[in-house]
């Protein structure tokens, strides 16, 4: 049996930061967790779960895949957030080695696709587009383009949830970064810290329980990581929201429904730790926090 290699020895390794781009609720996060085999990326049925870069490193024997999670683009300009995440999406365009224009086969090319691929094309990036959620339309429908589109390299159909045609896609995607050898060691999945995640865990067990009572106007900050013991790591975290009548709501009658977030949200973390949690949620009312630029950004929605 011949001596396994790392990654990148003896090989021509390609690495690179492939950029995941689309409309919310085009399938973004699902694909990129379906990738890297590994719940990293939050998932809900609601459009702007998304809210910053998430880096999702994905490390074989031939390549090192660094997929830039983005928020879905959107027209809604008119708030500080909605211009963090536009921002987000077009700083993703302009740094990534190869742009993944996500299109849902059931809604079609749009003009936030076209926008999107213009934008690739201004930054000089190779493209690649994906017909998500191929489980829902005929298997002989794909992505149609407009005439006078720049051709992509690719045009692939994929689902997100069964994995039907991720392995062309991760082919594809190793075949388009430029050689190089890895940017970072095999084992590591993300750059982000680990109490970020789990801060985003708890937002996405409040958007799961309550996403069409409470507005996009909450978002979670986490004020304590302590993990000194081995056995145990405590958490406390913020749940913030803008007004009295949104508290009432996250809190519940007697605090049931502030539990019932808790509980989902400290099994998500637990799963993504491998270790037991001590959860303690608090509300809090913070009617400034969307129209702060800085407190948008000490939040990691940048």
């Amino acid at each position: 049996m011949s001596e396994s290699k790392p990654p990148g020895v003896g090989m021509a390794f390609r690495a690179g930061f492939v950029a995941i781009l689309g409309p919310p609720n085009a399938g973004k996060s699902t694909l990129m967790n379906r990738i890297l085999g590994q719940k990293l990326a939050i998932v809900t049925a609601k459009p702007q779960t998304t809210r910053s870069h998430i880096l999702g490193i994905h490390t074989t024997d031939t390549a090192q895949i660094m997929f830039v999670d983005t928020p879905g683009l959107h027209d809604e300009n008119t708030k500080l957030l909605n211009n963090a995440l536009n921002d987000a999406v077009v700083d993703a365009a302009r740094k990534c080695d190869v742009g993944v224009i996500l299109v849902d086969l059931s809604k079609g090319w749009q003009d936030v696709h076209e926008e999107l691929r213009n934008k690739l094309f201004e930054f000089g990036k190779p493209t690649i587009v994906l017909g998500t959620k191929s489980d829902l339309v005929p298997e002989d429908k794909n992505v149609v383009l407009p005439p006078g589109t720049a051709e992509p390299l690719a045009i692939l159909r994929v689902c997100g949830t069964s994995g039907v045609g991720t392995a062309e896609v991760e082919a594809a995607l190793a075949a388009a970064l430029p050689e190089s050898p890895p940017l970072y060691d095999e084992d590591v999945l993300t750059d982000r810290p680990v109490r970020w995640l789990a801060g985003e865990l708890v937002r996405e067990a409040v958007f799961e329980l309550l996403g069409q009572e409470l507005p996009y106007s909450m978002a979670v900050d986490v004020i304590k990581y302590d993990e000194s013991s081995p056995d145990l790591v405590r958490i406390d975290a913020n749940i913030l929201v803008m007004r009295d009548s949104q508290k009432r709501i996250v809190v519940g009658k007697g605090g049931a429904m502030v539990k019932k977030i808790g509980i989902r949200a400290r099994k998500g973390i637990e799963q993504l730790i491998d270790g037991r949690v001590h959860l303690k949620l608090f509300v809090k009312i913070d009617p400034k926090w969307l129209k702060n630029a800085k407190r948008i950004e000490e939040l990691g929605y940048h």
